[in-house]
């Protein structure tokens, strides 16, 4: 052990895990090899030496590198069409899931066994996945590759958390992993294991909530009278895929109205369903630019450098299971056919036409007037030039006088001096 982790000897910050996981790291390999020789670590709970006990009984050696593959990939692609948590897999997948070229983790669903069914993440996560055969098929319970998130949570019911070298299998020793049960919200029964893995880098504080988050999402959709299934689906999913496991509004969206202290999105039934602060910021974001965001991206407009993508994602679930199919994904963006279609994209639209008048009509209040968020007061104060730009150019008393007269124009000196040319005078 290196001098700088002799302080750690009797106590561990776990929060050096999120801050500097290397150095944990370090800690947790050393106190790893005490304990499997034999000699109690505090830095080891015993309920978690128990587990590597148990596992190396049943043969699993710290030095072992493949587990137990209980089928094969065609196999499992069948087994996935009978499982019922491939009602709610699409709906892990958009909250979860990292397919971008940088994602850092890896989402996987276990059965009730911990055989490894589904698993989504970037190429290079997938690929350093495959170099420890965590693939579909692998048993990932305690008898099949020893003690890990999966195997865990199937021992002890509850969401589990393991870093580095509190796995027993020393190629695990790089990895981070977080699990949680999926449970039958009507009997109780394990239906099956949501983990979210990664090099030791990816794991944040915030990764056990949002795991927690997204099973009680599932277990949520499991309890709807369909069980989660789609709008429209028989009673079996055998032999094709279920592509959506959240039931959409029937009634498409119409238009945003994000102008104002009330924002709303209007449906074509003509129904009006209120926007939280949060959903509608987003929602700006989304109106403002046609090729769309990353959560990455929005997490940052938003947050700043506090900002965290999985919780835009969680938001964006939200949002879409609000709106839809208005929002799309990767990137997050409106749907071409309500692309600009908010109150403000109006006031912008009747801007670029030359109708001034009616842009100036249209626009009743600030955007978003509430929100103070440093990238909704940008969009506001582009919205403000444009119009205020137009109306000044206009070469319209009455046009500048009715700006000036409103919230957004009474500060316009501009609009002030071009009024006072056209009445004759210099302004005073």
């Amino acid at each position: 052990m290196v001098d700088g982790d002799r302080q750690w000897e009797g106590t561990m910050d776990h929060g050096l895990k999120f801050s500097d996981p290397a150095k944990y790291s370090r800690v947790l390999r050393r106190a790893h090899e005490l304990v499997i020789s034999g000699v109690p670590r505090p830095e080891i709970p015993e309920p978690l030496a128990d587990s590597w006990r148990r596992s190396m009984a049943l043969g699993i050696s710290p030095d072992q590198h493949s587990p137990r593959h209980l089928h094969e990939v065609s196999e499992v692609l069948e087994l996935r069409r009978e499982h019922r948590l491939q009602l709610v897999m699409p709906a892990l997948r958009e909250l979860l899931a990292d397919e971008s070229g940088d994602g850092r983790h890896l989402l996987v669903l276990t059965d009730a066994g911990g055989e490894i069914l589904w698993r989504v993440g970037s190429p290079r996560v997938l690929g350093r996945a495959d170099q420890l055969e965590f693939s579909e098929g692998a048993d990932w319970s305690e008898a099949g590759i020893g003690t890990n998130a999966i195997s865990e949570v199937l021992v002890t019911g509850q969401p589990v958390q393991l870093f580095s070298a509190e796995h027993l299998v020393r190629t695990h020793h790089e990895w981070a992993c977080t699990a949680a049960p999926i449970r039958d919200p009507l009997t109780g029964k394990l239906l099956g294991v949501l983990d979210v893995s990664g090099p030791l880098e990816s794991l944040t504080a915030d990764t056990l909530r949002m795991v927690r988050c997204a099973v009680s999402m599932a277990e949520m959709l499991l309890a709807t009278p369909d069980g989660g299934r789609p709008a429209g689906a028989s009673g079996s999913v055998r032999g094709r895929p279920v592509e959506r496991a959240v039931a959409r509004p029937t009634a498409a969206v119409a238009s945003l109205e994000l102008l104002g202290d009330r924002p709303a999105a209007v449906f074509r039934d003509g129904s009006r369903v209120p926007l939280t602060p949060r959903r509608a910021e987003i929602l700006a974001l989304l109106d403002s630019r046609t090729q769309g965001w990353s959560a990455e991206e929005l997490a940052y407009e938003l947050h700043g450098d506090a900002g965290i993508a999985a919780s835009i994602r969680t938001e964006m679930f939200r949002v879409r299971s609000l709106l839809g199919d208005a929002v799309a994904s990767n990137p997050y963006r409106l749907v071409a056919g309500l692309a600009g279609c908010s109150d403000a994209g109006r006031v912008l639209r009747l801007l670029r036409e030359g109708r001034v008048a009616e842009a100036l009509d249209a626009y009743g209040a600030p955007l978003l007037s509430r929100s103070g968020t440093m990238a909704v007061q940008l969009l506001r104060d582009r919205l403000d030039l444009a119009l205020g730009a137009a109306v000044r150019s206009s070469g319209d008393a009455g046009l500048i006088s009715r700006w000036l007269s409103t919230d957004m124009g009474s500060a316009d000196s501009a609009a002030v001096e071009a009024l006072g040319r056209l009445a004759g005078r210099p302004d005073e």
